[in-house]
């Protein structure tokens, strides 16, 4: 019984010390460790042994469950470190690289892309985008366009003036375009 566990021992000690990756590891362990291993059984089956090699063979099994497990530990861990150090070699960053362009933040408001579409639109059908200040004279609004002084859209009901004014015909008074 002793060469019995002497074997399944040095077979484990090969078996384990063979293990290339963690999964293949724990299919050592469970083939001589777990519930239906042959070690496992042997201890179940001591009581069955005579008291004179009932001692012996307990102990004996007892002490190459512990010596296995300890080097299962141990080679897992051997494992682990070796696959960290193998994944940090193949992720790591070349910073002599040129960055990402950071993500647009935001987005445009829907007035502006609405705006834009419709000048692409008016562009498309060859006219020009003239842009110009948003407050402006009653002079250039009105009287160089020739509106007469008594068209309604220059009534203070039709028209935003910046600053309240009681004669709409001044030429210097200020209104929204």
């Amino acid at each position: 019984m002793l060469k019995r566990i002497a074997d399944i021992k040095q077979k484990a000690e090969q078996a384990i010390a063979g293990a290339a990756s963690a999964q293949a590891l724990e299919e050592v362990r469970i083939r001589y460790l777990g519930r239906k291993a042959e070690l496992p059984n042997l201890l179940r089956n001591v009581a069955q042994l005579p008291p004179e090699e009932r001692a012996q063979t307990g102990k004996a099994a007892n002490e190459a469950r512990r010596t296995l497990e300890g080097q299962i530990e141990r080679r897992a861990g051997d494992l682990e470190a070796s696959e960290l150090d193998k994944r940090l070699a193949e992720d790591r960053i070349d910073v002599t690289l040129p960055a990402d362009p950071l993500p647009s933040v935001g987005h445009l408001h829907l007035i502006t892309k609405t705006r834009r579409e419709i000048e692409d639109v008016f562009v498309g059908l060859g006219f020009n985008i003239a842009e110009g200040p948003e407050v402006e004279t009653v002079y250039y609004n009105f009287d160089a366009l020739n509106h007469a002084p008594t068209h309604p859209s220059r009534l203070m009901t039709d028209t935003f003036y910046v600053k309240p004014t009681t004669d709409i015909f001044d030429p210097n008074a200020v209104l929204l375009r």
